[in-house]
């Protein structure tokens, strides 16, 4: 499946705007997410290619986000990427067990998204 359209979760504007910027400039079409609550329900109705996933948010976080998106028969075959500051191997672990299929650390290298993107496709 090749990925065009991209979902960007993340409570920080800095974020969602870097990472917007790097995936626009590639080619890929973004939409944007606040929150774990707004992730699951534009998920749900745009039916994106990918979605990238920050954790730490307030209200539902990325691994409840991920786990609802990944367990949804709407949702569950949308690969998820987690973004986050979370960097031990317990908070990788348990974020590929909710669902995700990569786990990048902050600050995300953005050759490291891309190639994992592409791995994805």
């Amino acid at each position: 499946m090749a990925i065009s359209r991209i979902l960007v979760v993340d409570d920080s504007p800095t974020e969602r705007f870097f990472l917007s910027e790097l995936l626009v400039k590639n080619g890929y079409l973004v939409s944007m997410a606040e929150s774990g609550e707004e992730a699951v329900a534009q998920a749900k109705q745009t039916l994106p290619d990918l979605i990238v996933m920050d954790v730490v948010m307030p209200g539902m976080n990325g691994y409840q986000a991920t786990r609802m998106i990944s367990k949804e028969d709407a949702t569950k075959h949308i690969p998820v990427i987690m973004c986050t500051t979370k960097g031990q191997e317990t908070d990788k672990v348990w974020g590929m067990r909710q669902g995700a299929k990569a786990y990048l650390v902050k600050p995300v290298k953005p050759q490291d998204l891309l190639s994992q993107i592409k791995a994805l496709g």
